[in-house]
């Protein structure tokens, strides 16, 4: 983790962008959005806008500032997230239940915290304390995105359909035929190489050769009509495509579609940030497990491709940043479709993308020491890793390099699906 903002004036000006940011996610919402939690797995709006305060109260604030007394020792327990070695954490399925401290409670919290760390930074502050401000930063960013699943679920399991934030106009972008662009491979470098240059988590590092058999990807994700085709080929009833975890999950959690999709009287619909709406054709498929993805690929004669594979890829195409704009007087709240260029596309803004590769540590990885090194290297079981970004990542905050992981169950999180095949 390293520090991309190198004068107190910089980083200063990037604490309040980053910070207003998230308020202004929350702009839309009615006071009785903000303490919702349906599953476990999403946590009410007001969590999130306390745990980011908590994290520079307890990593920046409090070993910076001699004698800094906290804004409320309850909140040390109430807000922990995940991290052992601080304190104790109260339940994570049971955030919903704290209708104190109040939401105005909460906003007081993060006004102390601002003020609080906006003094530090007119301090000398030291590199460690700095890299660790930085790492804030990304930190509310990743909640920032979080913001807008969790709210995505609470609003799309709600009857009324109701709808976040009016659509952006409409383009007239449509996907084109799926091709795939092909890649010698051979040995490649991975993760970051320019660590001490730019902003990464801990779990991108340290670069190294990985050897890679010829493959091709396709240049676009796949489409809600293509997953359509898969859905009415009776994808969900052939355990043929399924692993067998897979298949328990899906009859378990009785998955005939992916996430947000309903069908009425013939017709299939989508809910979006944007409100529920006919499903768009070429708009990319999105809120699919794992499991999921790799059944649609096995039923496509493709596979899933590996983490490595398309950091390359994207690597040697110069598909680095985000490719679509992330604002509330610009709001892109879903998944555009792919360009009629029939270049590499949908790589990055639009949703993240489901690999076949475990989230395991790269050869070499140490985490970080203390309690910071909780961040990343205590996930890394029994989950698997996605790339890209989606359209609910915040701008600035993706790169190619970047490594999400989450359960292979778990979709309702923005995630879509690129194919890969091995190269004849």
């Amino acid at each position: 983790m390293h520090n991309d903002a190198p004068t107190a004036g910089g980083l200063a000006q990037r604490f309040n962008a980053v910070r207003r940011y998230s308020e202004s996610l929350v702009d839309p919402l009615e006071p009785d959005d903000f303490n919702v939690q349906p599953i476990a797995e999403v946590s009410p709006v007001k969590w999130h806008l306390a745990h980011t305060s908590w994290f520079f109260e307890t990593f920046i604030l409090k070993p910076a500032i001699p004698g800094y007394q906290v804004f409320d020792e309850a909140f040390e327990y109430l807000f922990n997230s995940y991290y052992n070695s601080v304190g104790e954490q109260f339940p994570r399925e049971q955030r919903a239940t704290l209708s104190r401290p109040s939401l105005n409670q909460v906003w007081d919290f993060r006004r102390h915290v601002d003020e609080a760390v906006s003094q530090v930074l007119e301090s000398n502050l030291s590199d460690e304390m700095r890299e660790r401000l930085v790492l804030g930063l990304h930190h509310e960013q990743q909640h920032q995105e979080l913001i807008l699943t969790d709210l995505k679920y609470v609003l799309g399991k709600n009857p009324l359909r109701p709808t976040y934030i009016s659509p952006a106009e409409g383009t007239d972008e449509s996907s084109v035929d799926l091709n795939f662009i092909a890649n010698e491979g051979g040995l490649v470098t991975v993760g970051t190489q320019d660590e001490n240059e730019q902003f990464c988590f801990d779990n991108e590092t340290p670069s190294h050769k990985v050897w890679l058999e010829p493959f091709e990807l396709s240049q676009r994700l796949v489409t809600n009509e293509e997953f359509l085709d898969f859905v009415m080929d009776d994808g969900y009833q052939n355990p043929l495509l399924w692993l067998s975890d897979g298949w328990t999950e899906k009859e378990q959690q009785g998955w005939t579609a992916p996430e947000y999709w309903t069908q009425r009287d013939g017709q299939w619909f989508e809910y979006t940030l944007h409100g529920e709406s006919i499903l768009t054709s070429d708009d990319p498929v999105v809120h699919v497990s794992f499991y999921e993805a790799d059944a649609y690929a096995r039923w496509a004669n493709c596979r899933l491709p590996s983490e490595h594979e398309w950091e390359h890829f994207c690597l040697k195409n110069s598909l680095h940043s985000s490719q679509s704009a992330k604002s509330l007087a610009s709001p892109v709240m879903h998944p555009r479709p792919s360009c009629n260029s029939g270049e590499p596309d949908q790589f990055m803004g639009d949703c993240w993308q489901w690999t076949a590769s475990s989230y395991a540590p790269y050869p070499g990885y140490e985490s970080t020491p203390g309690a910071i090194g909780e961040y990343n290297g205590k996930f890394m079981a029994n989950q698997l890793v996605l790339r890209g970004s989606s359209c609910a990542t915040p701008e600035g905050h993706a790169r190619a390099t970047y490594r999400n992981f989450f359960y292979p169950k778990d979709r309702w999180q923005f995630s879509g699906i690129r194919l890969a095949r091995d190269l004849a």
